[in-house]
């Protein structure tokens, strides 16, 4: 049984790869064995892998007991920080993002108000100054959390007149000043908007397998997240 492990950001570096591939001679293997023989065959995961989610196959994975398949793509998430011509509601980028254009692909007839949120690199983190920041991602899961996240706030506000929400992440490096997220909701009211948009903006930083490396005067690191909070699929 021959399983492929996906690392990001941090993880990366601690190995030298992104890619490591773990044969079992049994097909009896679990999410926990799997995280176990990591601890074993690389020694220096151990102290990083009680504190990293799994997903199997860009699903994020709470139960240590499930079963993996021969083929299956696993990931270890660390702690994280349409069609041709229309805007796609939820998208993973390198481009710049356009809140004019998100905003106008949530509006209906109905809206009678819509927040724009973005989340700007500012030139300063707890004390110290920011001369940019690298946002990585894992873009195939990142574009489906991004969705469900997106339709966990709509289910959350279905009594209300919430009428879509969109969201684009921006990856790569990105310059002081420049926009890392946007989230966009209508609403057929204000506080309505308001308070969809807060929703999915805390949701996104709590799900959503995205990273920061902070550059500055003395080098760049990591920036510490927090541990992800899977949206139900």
């Amino acid at each position: 049984m021959r399983v492929t492990v996906r690392l990001f950001a941090g993880l990366r570096e601690v190995i030298g790869s992104d890619v490591i591939v773990e044969e079992f001679a049994t097909s009896d293997v679990t999410v926990e064995t799997l995280r176990t023989r990591l601890g074993e065959t690389h020694p220096k995961l151990g102290p990083y892998l009680s504190g990293v989610a799994i997903a199997v196959n860009e699903e994020y994975i709470l139960e240590p007991g499930t079963a993996l398949k021969d083929g299956d793509t696993v990931a270890l998430i660390p702690p994280i920080s349409g069609g041709a011509n229309e805007t796609p509601k939820i998208l993973v980028t390198q481009a710049v993002l356009d809140p004019r254009a998100l905003r106008d692909a949530v509006m209906t007839p109905a809206s009678g108000a819509c927040v724009v949120f973005e989340g700007v690199v500012r030139d300063h983190h707890e004390g110290h100054a920011v001369l940019r920041l690298q946002y990585e991602a894992y873009e195939e899961m990142a574009t489906l959390q991004l969705a469900t996240v997106a339709r966990e706030t709509l289910s959350a506000f279905a009594d209300r007149e919430v009428y879509d929400v969109a969201i684009h992440h921006r990856i790569g490096m990105l310059e002081v000043g420049e926009t890392s997220l946007l989230v966009v909701a209508s609403a057929a009211h204000r506080q309505d908007a308001f308070e969809a948009a807060l929703r999915t903006v805390d949701r996104v930083k709590e799900t959503v397998p995205v990273w920061k490396k902070e550059w500055g005067p003395d080098g760049a690191q990591w920036q510490e997240g927090v541990q992800p909070k899977p949206a139900a699929s």
